[in-house]
This record gives C-alpha cells, sequence and structure tokens, in this order.
C-alpha cells in the first residue's frame, strides 16, 4: 500500500488531533535510513523525535528484545520484581550527574518521568511551588501540560490553564534576550539577579517552591542553550532556597549532545534527571533518577505504574547502554556534532535567512529569520525547507515557539556519506525555498 492510500485511511480511521508531519509511510527502517512503501529511501534528520539516537533497529537491541521476549514479557514489577529493572536502574545510577548516592525508578514516557519527578521534589519538600520555563516541553499530560509552554498546538482548549503551583519564568534566549541586553556585557542578567531581584518577588516566594524544572538545551522550545554559567546558577538558587533541581533530558540526555548527559557539559549536578526518548532504543521507556536521599523520601506504593520497566522495554535499555560503552558512541556523537555546526554556520555564511546556529553537539537547530538585523521570523520559510527536503529524501522537522527553527536529531551512526547527502539536500531545498518564496 503506498503513501497516499494509507493517508486516506488514517483520515478516516485516526483522529486529525494525532498529527503526522510528514507524508512518508515507514516500511523499513536500519541505522539512519528510513524506506517508505514505495521502496524510495530517505536519510533521517528528526530521529523520531530524539528516539533514535544509537540508529533504528540497532543489532544489539533487537537481539536482546528477542532474547527477553523468550523468557517473560510482563510481570508487573510492582507484584514480582525482575532483574532487567534492577540492572539498568544500576547502570543509570552510575551514569548520571546527580549528587551523592543515586537511586532510579521506571516509567513508559518522558511526560511521566517529568510528572514523577515533581511528585518527588513535592514529597520531599513539603512544597507545592514549581518552577519553568518559557519556551519549555515537558509532556502532554495534564500536570505536563500546564509545565510546558507553547499554547498551539499543545494546550489549547486541553484544560492546562493556570495549574496550581506552576510559575514560569523567562529563559536565558541569548538570541532575543527579554531584557534587550548583549550576552558579552549583560552580566548574566537573567540569572541570580532575575531570581532574586524580580521573580521571587513578584511572583512566588522561593519558600513555597519545590523545584525549578528546566531542559538544559530546550527541546520543542528551538533548541535554545543557556550560557555556561547559567545552570550553575540555578543550582546556587535552589541550595539556598531548599529546592529540589530537576533536569529534563528526555531529548537532550543518552548521548544526544555528545555527552552521555547535556547537564554535564555545564559541570552541575541536578538532584533529581529525567530520562526517555533513545534510553529505550525505540521501545516505551522513560526513567527518573536523582539523589537517594530525595528519591527515598516517598512511601511504598506511592510511584510507580503497571507497565513502568517493562522487562522487554528494560532489556532494550540496557542493551542501548551497552552499545555506547563498546561502540565509543558518546566520541562518534561528539565529532558529528562539530561535523554538523561546520556545516550549519557554513550555511550561515552564504545563507542571510540564518540568524543564529545553536546547540550542543549533534543536537544543533539553524533559526530562519526575514531579516538578521530585525531577526524577524521566518516560519513559512521553515515550513516550506522541510517540505522541499521530504521530496528530495530527508526527514527533518522545524522546532521553537515561533516555528521557524531547523533542527537535526539523525542518529549518531549515520555515515559520512549519508551526512553529507542529508546536509548537500538540506541546503539545496533551502536555496529553493528561498527562490520560490521570492517568485
Amino acid at each position: 500500500m503506498n503513501d497516499a492510500r494509507l493517508a486516506d485511511r488514517k483520515l478516516r480511521q485516526v483522529p486529525q488531533g494525532v498529527g503526522t508531519v510528514t507524508p512518508v509511510t515507514m516500511a523499513k527502517a536500519e541505522g539512519a535510513l528510513i524506506w517508505d512503501q514505495d521502496g524510495r529511501e530517505y536519510i533521517d534528520f528528526a530521529g523520531g523525535i530524539g528516539v533514535n539516537n544509537i540508529g533504528h533497529r540497532h543489532p544489539k537491541v533487537v537481539a536482546a528484545i528477542k532474547e527477553q521476549a523468550d523468557k517473560y514479557l510482563h510481570g508487573c514489577f510492582h507484584v514480582s520484581m525482575y532483574e532487567p529493572y534492577v540492572d539498568l536502574a544500576e547502570k543509570l545510577n552510575a551514569l548520571a550527574p546527580c549528587r551523592g548516592e543515586k537511586m532510579t525508578m521506571f516509567a513508559n514516557s518522558g511526560a511521566e518521568a517529568v510528572e514523577n519527578a515533581v511528585k518527588i521534589a513535592r514529597y520531599a519538600t513539603g512544597r507545592l511551588g514549581v518552577v519553568c520555563f518559557e519556551g519549555a516541553f515537558h509532556g502532554r499530560t495534564l500536570l505536563t501540560m500546564g509545565l510546558t509552554s507553547k499554547v498551539m498546538p499543545y494546550k489549547y482548549k486541553l484544560g492546562a490553564v493556570a495549574l496550581p503551583g506552576i510559575f514560569r519564568a523567562q529563559y536565558p534566549y541569548c538570541y532575543r534576550c527579554p531584557w534587550g541586553l548583549e550576552q558579552s556585557s549583560c552580566g548574566m542578567r537573567c540569572g541570580e539577579h532575575y531570581f532574586e531581584s524580580e521573580f521571587f518577588k513578584y511572583h512566588v516566594n522561593p519558600d513555597e517552591v519545590a523545584a525549578i524544572l528546566l531542559e538544559p538545551v530546550l527541546g520543542e522550545g528551538g533548541f535554545i542553550t543557556p550560557p555556561p554559567e547559567y545552570l550553575g546558577q540555578l543550582r546556587s538558587i535552589c541550595d539556598r532556597h531548599g529546592m529540589v533541581l530537576i533536569v529534563d533530558e528526555v531529548q537532550s540526555g543518552i548521548g544526544r549532545t555528545g555527552k552521555m548527559f547535556a547537564t554535564e557539559h555545564f559541570g552541575v549536578e541536578p538532584d533529581i534527571v529525567t530520562t526517555g526518548k533513545s534510553l529505550g532504543g525505540g521501545l516505551p521507556l522513560s526513567g527518573i533518577t536523582g539523589s537517594a536521599s530525595i528519591m527515598n523520601t516517598v512511601h511504598p506504593g506511592g510511584l510507580g505504574g503497571t507497565y513502568g520497566g517493562n522487562p522487554v522495554s528494560c532489556a532494550a535499555g540496557l542493551a542501548v547502554l551497552t552499545a555506547f560503552e563498546q561502540e565509543n558512541l558518546l566520541e562518534r556523537g561528539a565529532a558529528l556534532g562539530a561535523k554538523v555546526r561546520s556545516a550549519l554556520e557554513g550555511m550561515q555564511e552564504r545563507h542571510p535567512c540564518i540568524g543564529q546556529v545553536r546547540g550542543l553537539g549533534p543536537m544543533l537547530a539553524m533559526e530562519l529569520v526575514k531579516s538578521r538585523g530585525r531577526k524577524e521570523p521566518a516560519p513559512e520559510l521553515a515550513k516550506k525547507v522541510t517540505a522541499i527536503c521530504h521530496q528530495e529524501g530527508l526527514l527533518i522537522l522545524d522546532c521553537g515557539t515561533l516555528g521557524n527553527n531547523l533542527r537535526t536529531l539523525m542518529p549518531l551512526v549515520i555515515t559520512d556519506e549519508q551526512l553529507e547527502r542529508g546536509l548537500s539536500i538540506l541546503e539545496k531545498s533551502l536555496d529553493r525555498a528561498l527562490e520560490e518564496t521570492k517568485a
């Protein structure tokens, strides 16, 4: 069945709220390549929205799934324990950059991970308030919709208006500084000064705040990356006021930035870190890892879920971490990031419509503008470029509150030839989109 016929069936059988942003119908995938039902090949710069960091159908993951499926599929960890859950918890506890001794629990999705992290922080501190940020995306459950910043399409008429205890702060978006300052001379106006002299005076008293929650690189918000010292200032604020620092690494973690956790780029130890997406290698799995002194406060039975830490998913997660260990994927990711950044910055030199290239490692984005001087967003151009890329055999997505960013989430195992071909398609598609816009 071809793409058009399946798309027609989808329109009749699946609610329109379950959107699909490309016309491609996946029939097969391997590494950094996808084939549709007509056998056409696509280079994958979308990575299942950050899920396929080690590639589609990685042999170690497939083998682990098959081996575990021959033993048992489900028993519920709350009924009977099983080794894959504890084995994976031990692995994450050893890897996570959190303070001191660590503990881990598992859920199914990034939203569940964030929701459990907030529950734990509230329990440990006895406080309700959570500080989150403009541009953030934390999920689609009721609580995480409230924590998410963008109204359309994630929150509109879906019941996430003014949830109690949620307070939204400015994220350090240096390219579009909310205070109109320059990063070279601003004195980190967005950091401790902002919170202590403004935010805690006009929004919430710090003794009512359980946690500060942030993405070390905004995901859906446009891959905005804070200054190097920013997370350290948040760490100081949390220590000063007895708050829990939660870092949402659902998209940026598990090697996406050339380090296992993006937090490591900043040299900061959070209290809790959430993981998901690439942790399961393609299966539903998320983790909540944190300092034992915080994680172990909740009473027995207060955390969990029927499918959380499913044994097959945990086996896949163990295979993902084994692949990183045995195949030098962090080093490969760092090298990939340097190549992609160089290519995108080269495009920026040739195209005035690229206002900024930003991100960490291979988690990068280009912000498209109508004018570099005025920085007027160009979301229509971004959508046109992605559409042309899809026509030419490259899957890439836009992102950002303004919808004017193109982001790269290609698998770390992409070959040099595939990477060069994908980058070439991207630039040619940008050229064509600009020509069509002029016409």
